[in-house]
């Protein structure tokens, strides 16, 4: 068996001790190549090379970053029997598409298991989506999600970690003092195959989108506002069409406890297993891809893709 380690030396949890317990561990079994990551995108050139020498197994060891430009290389000419197995091995601070596949958040359990879901020649396809023609993994969200993410990698480059309580005060500190909670930019529109309107909702803040359960993490605690969310349906979709404080509060009791409790009189919108839909902005909004800040943008088209890569699990 052949296969690529694609290394994120950059990861919040990843060590060089670690790294090394991993590469001894699957050189164990698999005719390993290893390669660090040295720039943004160069997981896509690397996932990439794997399908085109077909390679039979793609390890990443890193974030859900690593993972997302490593799977947008493999599938760069779409799904198809010639892509490689995909593993991962958690590494950043919050794992979600690892944690999703019921991997333990420890780099070094989850590589015992990984081992011998390889032995034993263990998978499972899932389905992933596509926003603007990216693939992504977990989530996607426009609005103050992405806003916050903004914020948090310029924290990073300034040299300050990410670390739970910076989440929480730069997600305080941008839902009073940075985003827009008075005029919503963006509609969401849901159309058939065929491109007929089925429905469209204009007056929207902010829109979570999730391939899977949960959308995020905040330290353990599972970040969930979609929880009916997975692998094996559509996309589903929170978004709130207001922005004062009782209906922040009520959403974030969603968020937190994985619940539809509690009345916001409209202001929260759910869309469960859909198959495609659009995002439309009346003027640049943050946008962020598997915790990933992608930039502005105003107009994004999310596609589900049933069956689009094998996981090893």
């Amino acid at each position: 068996m052949r296969g690529l380690l694609v290394v994120n030396p950059r990861a919040t949890t990843t060590s060089p001790r670690v790294v090394d317990v991993i590469v001894h561990a699957f050189s164990s079994e698999i005719d390993l190549d290893v390669t660090v990551t040295t720039h943004k995108g160069h997981g896509i050139l690397l996932g990439e090379r794997a399908r085109e020498e077909q390679l039979d197994v793609v390890v990443t060891l890193g974030g859900d970053g690593v993972v997302n430009e490593v799977v947008n290389g493999m599938l760069l000419n779409g799904p198809g029997d010639d892509v490689p197995l995909l593993a991962t091995v958690p590494g950043g601070s919050a794992n979600v598409f690892a944690r999703a596949l019921g991997l333990p958040n420890d780099a070094v359990e989850s590589t015992g298991l990984l081992l011998e879901a390889i032995r034993s020649d263990s998978s499972r396809t899932i389905g992933l989506g596509t926003a603007n023609g990216r693939w992504f993994l977990a989530n996607a969200g426009l609005g103050i999600d992405a806003e916050i993410i903004a914020a948090m990698e310029r924290h990073r480059h300034s040299g300050r970690p990410a670390t739970p309580t910076r989440y929480f005060m730069t997600t305080v500190a941008t839902y009073f003092r940075s985003t827009n909670r008075r005029e919503p930019a963006l509609t969401l529109t849901r159309s058939s195959e065929g491109g007929h309107v089925v429905e469209r909702l204009e007056g929207v803040f902010v829109a979570f989108v999730q391939n899977t359960s949960p959308w995020s993490y905040f330290g353990t605690l599972p970040i969930n506002p979609s929880p009916g969310a997975s692998f094996d349906t559509g996309l589903d979709i929170f978004a709130l069409r207001r922005m004062r404080v009782p209906t922040a509060l009520v959403a974030a009791k969603r968020l937190l406890t994985s619940t539809t409790g509690g009345s916001a009189r409209g202001g929260i919108v759910t869309w469960h297993d859909q198959a495609r839909f659009t995002l439309t902005a009346s003027r640049p909004v943050e946008f962020q891809i598997d915790g990933e800040g992608i930039g502005d943008t105003t107009e994004v088209a999310f596609v589900s893709h049933p069956d689009a890569i094998r996981v090893a699990c």
